[in-house]
């Protein structure tokens, strides 16, 4: 083969990943985490962590949509869809770290560059993965029509909203409550599951794939491995065992809260008769 058949060959790759909307959106999603590192690092800092994950969502959604040259009804529903999560959980977290000061999840983070490095390096992955479904999507022009996967897929995505939203308001508002301090919460959502945020989280992106569902061909139904990976990296990673090792060492040695453990589901709701 010959230096020019090979300079066409890398010219020919270079067309193809640059026309590709997935590989420009996992180049946008590493570029964007990599600057925040690079300015939470220097400032030390992790106020704006979970806003540069919430807005780097929404921009890569309709990115995808623009770059895809998607334009019919399920695409921008979709879109509007995580867009109004982003919105909602990123105005959430972000209002509760200017309230709290801190994340307990960067206490022996945010002094190491290294570490907060691959911490942001994992959101970035955490980002791709999630949104996976919604990405090839809207990089899909064939377009079926609406039908009862997208319908189920919808009302399931606003259930899961509405849980996580409800919970997320019942928990601030407890923990606002000076009566409260040093408790903890076992009222409203939370008398039917430990962790009912969690359960609304992975409720939304499986409503966003079953939705995204309805286009997919072959290969792309793999990417049924989103919400698994939600509801895997809530389940085993960040966020249930973090959270119950705390509230273990802070309240476990109550009856109270003993009883709460016996009694009340970690993840998936049981309603109580």
């Amino acid at each position: 083969m010959t230096g020019a058949q090979i300079a066409g060959l890398l010219a020919e790759l270079q067309d193809v990943i640059m026309g590709s909307t997935l590989v420009k959106c996992a180049l946008a999603d590493l570029g964007i985490q990599w600057a925040g590192w690079a300015l939470a690092a220097a400032f030390r800092t992790e106020k704006f962590y979970d806003l540069a994950g919430s807005g780097t969502f929404i921009l890569l959604a309709h990115l995808s949509r623009i770059w895809g040259g998607a334009t019919h009804a399920r695409q921008k529903v979709q879109t509007g869809l995580v867009t109004a999560w982003g919105l909602r959980l990123g105005t959430f977290l972000f209002l509760r770290i200017l309230k709290d000061g801190h994340d307990r999840r960067f206490n022996n983070v945010r002094d190491s560059p290294g570490t907060f490095f691959v911490y942001w390096s994992v959101q970035a992955v955490w980002i791709f993965m999630t949104l996976l479904p919604t990405l090839m999507l809207n990089s899909e022009r064939r377009n079926v029509p609406l039908g009862p996967r997208d319908y189920i897929g919808w009302t399931v995505w606003g259930i899961g909203f509405a849980t996580e939203a409800v919970a997320d308001q019942q928990k601030w508002l407890f923990k606002r409550d000076p009566d409260n301090a040093g408790k903890f919460i076992q009222s409203g959502l939370w008398a039917y599951s430990r962790h009912p945020n969690y359960f609304g989280e992975i409720l939304q992106w499986s409503g966003l794939w079953l939705s995204a569902s309805s286009v997919m061909q072959g290969p792309q139904y793999l990417s049924v491995a989103s919400p698994l990976f939600v509801w895997f990296l809530l389940r085993y990673v960040s966020g249930i065992p973090i959270l119950e090792k705390q509230a273990m060492k802070k309240w476990g040695s109550e009856p109270a809260f003993q009883d709460y453990i016996k009694n009340t589901p970690l993840l998936w709701p049981r309603p109580k008769f």
